[in-house]
Order: structure tokens, then C-alpha cells, then sequence
């Protein structure tokens, strides 16, 4: 499996709310920011994806813009994602669109079917708009329908958060 269906099989796991964490080096100098938070070691990266796991589900992960490059032992990626998910300890829904950078490199372990794994991942998501106007998930409709891409109008992201989530 090269470095791009490596990226693409993350994103299925996430989904399908498989474990993440064999995903990472297991390294001290692994890193992940999430949208709120910063794991550093591999250890952090494993206690806070199995938390994440257990708490979420409903995973909705639609890749926009998905880049990787390979060189050798090294890969990059960066990436237009639209996230989704339920939280179980406060049911509610959160909806985000979002940034994703990363770093992989080769590894001789393939007990997940490939040799690359990160070291480095960041998610983050755009300023929030103070009011006003369609959600993200709204807009994403109404581009799909116009044949838009939903990034061509220039609006920032609008995380969103809906009371009485599905669990």
C-alpha cells in the first residue's frame, strides 16, 4: 500500500470507528493536533485516539483535496476534509470543515497491510463566523448541486453543533 491509500485507509478506519493508533509511530516524537487538542509521544496518540473511539461515533469523513507526495522512507499529504461526528458523553452532533497536514514515513511493520506511518498530523479548522448565513454541511449541498467546488466561494468554515445527537 503506498502513502496516499495509506491517508485513504485512516480516513476508513476513522468511519468505521476501527483503532487509529496502529496508524502512528511508535515513537516519542509522534505528534497530533487535533481541533482541540495537542498528543504528543506515541503514548498520548494511543490513550487519546482509543478515547476518541469510545466516545464518537457516526463518523461522516468526505476528502476534498487529498495531495500526497512520496519520496523514499518519506511521504506528505495536506487535505480539504469535512468531519462529522457524535459525541456520546454530551449528544450532540459537531460538523466541521477542516485542514489536514501530515508526515509519514516507511516502516518495516505491516500488521495494518502497509509500512508507512505517521509521525506527524495536524488537524485544524477556520476561524468561526459570528453569525449569519448556511451551515458548512448546507453550503457542501448546494455546491455539490451547482457543480461548485464548496471551497470556491471563499467563506470561512462554520463548526456546528447540534443538540440531541443520534447515538
Amino acid at each position: 500500500m503506498d502513502a496516499e491509500a495509506t491517508v485513504r485507509a485512516y480516513y476508513d478506519a476513522l468511519r468505521d470507528g476501527e483503532p487509529l493508533y496502529p496508524f502512528f509511530a511508535r515513537e516519542e516524537s509522534t505528534v497530533k493536533f487535533g481541533i482541540g487538542e495537542r498528543l504528543t509521544g506515541y503514548e498520548e496518540v494511543e490513550a487519546g485516539l482509543r478515547a476518541q473511539t469510545e466516545t464518537t461515533e457516526g463518523w461522516a469523513v468526505d476528502s476534498d483535496r487529498l495531495v500526497v507526495a512520496e519520496r523514499d522512507d518519506h511521504a506528505y499529504f495536506s487535505d480539504d476534509v469535512f468531519m462529522a461526528w457524535n459525541s456520546l458523553e454530551r449528544g450532540i452532533r459537531y460538523e466541521f470543515d477542516t485542514r489536514w497536514s501530515g508526515t509519514l514515513e516507511r516502516r518495516e511493520d505491516d500488521r495494518l497491510g502497509t509500512d508507512w506511518r505517521f509521525v506527524g498530523m495536524h488537524v485544524s479548522c477556520e476561524a468561526l463566523r459570528a453569525s449569519g448565513g448556511a451551515s458548512s454541511a448546507e453550503r457542501r449541498s448546494a455546491d455539490r448541486s451547482s457543480g461548485q467546488s464548496p471551497r470556491e466561494d471563499g467563506d470561512a468554515s462554520e463548526p456546528r453543533a447540534t443538540e440531541g445527537a443520534t447515538r
